[in-house]
């Protein structure tokens, strides 16, 4: 049995999957199994993933596109490891990223949950995310507060993440149903139960703009996560409470970009004092005004300008 599987969720990325895999194969850590789980491609990317066939690596088929919750739970079901991390097929990994993760299991024997830090690519530039880690040292290594430090941008991704199949067990899989940030409603559940051993070296490379990123397509109509499901457990916990409310104004902000009417219902709930002024007066922009913004955003990018609510 590996110590680790690494699961690959694969759509139509003909362009990306060659660098995704080579990534995980150059890891100097090497006890790990890639299941690439096509999620019903129609473009070339399998015969890509052909070529790396091995005992290593195994492909998983979908007969019909199911989505990414369901591409990553069939890799959760056919795991074979009991430690349970995930590459999407258009990001890429450092060659130490499994070798951190191995070590932060060692260290931090209280935790099931297991991360590292990330940097983002915008085109051909290299940023760093603001995600809460620069409060760290750059070199922590330890137990982190999921729900307290991370109110930017994720502390980690769901690419340098790592879980302990007992995590599954215990609160569920991923919610199919949801089709946009099922990966949120899935860390609420799984960091609510379990602590998170966090090492803050960037270990893997998020890029922002490749074809096909949901990230990067319209919400609008799309099943979301129900925040509300979880204001039972915030009432004892503030960090929990902030939390659900900056994911809420996130998530309101971008369906109303997108003219999806479901924006205010989604923010009824937030408490004003877990919002600083930027981002309540964003709110309160009409929408062309906030799509303004965000072209701005990306022009100064160009420019090697990343600006934030969050900073």
């Amino acid at each position: 049995m590996p110590f680790i599987s690494v699961i690959v969720p694969l759509y139509n990325k003909v362009s990306y999957i060659r660098n995704a895999l080579i990534s995980i194969m150059d890891q100097t850590f090497t006890d790990f199994e890639i299941l690439v789980v096509n999620d019903a491609s129609t473009d070339d990317s399998i015969f890509v993933v052909e070529e790396f066939l091995s005992e290593k690596v195994k492909i998983i088929h979908h007969e019909k596109n199911k989505g990414l919750a369901a591409a990553r739970n069939t890799g959760i079901k056919n795991a074979t490891s009991n430690f349970i991390t995930y590459l999407d097929a258009d990001d890429v990994w450092k060659p130490t990223f499994l070798e951190h993760i191995f070590t932060l299991t060692k260290e931090f024997p209280d935790a099931k949950i297991f991360a590292t830090n990330y940097e983002e690519i915008w085109e051909t530039t290299l940023k760093t995310p603001f995600n809460g880690s620069e409060n760290l040292a750059p070199n922590f290594k330890g137990y982190i507060d999921f729900f307290a430090l991370n109110l930017k941008q994720g502390i980690y991704c769901h690419g340098s993440v790592c879980f302990h199949k007992s995590v599954f067990e215990k609160v569920g899989l991923y919610n199919e149903d949801i089709q946009f940030s099922e990966d949120l409603d899935f860390n609420i559940r799984a960091n609510y139960h379990f602590k998170l051993a966090y090492s803050n070296s960037p270990q893997m490379i998020y890029f922002m703009q490749t074809s096909n990123q949901i990230t990067n397509s319209s919400i609008k109509n799309k099943t979301i996560p129900n925040f509300d499901l979880y204001e039972d457990w915030a009432k004892n916990l503030p960090n929990l409470k902030r939390y659900l409310d900056f994911e809420r104004y996130v998530l309101g902000k971008r369906l109303k970009k997108c003219g999806d009417s479901r924006w205010k219902k989604v923010i009824s709930p937030i408490h004003k004092e877990n919002l600083n002024w930027k981002q309540t007066f964003l709110l309160s922009l009409p929408t062309f005004m906030l799509l303004t913004i965000d072209s701005i955003k990306i022009l100064l990018l160009k420019f090697n300008i990343k600006i934030s609510t969050y900073n």
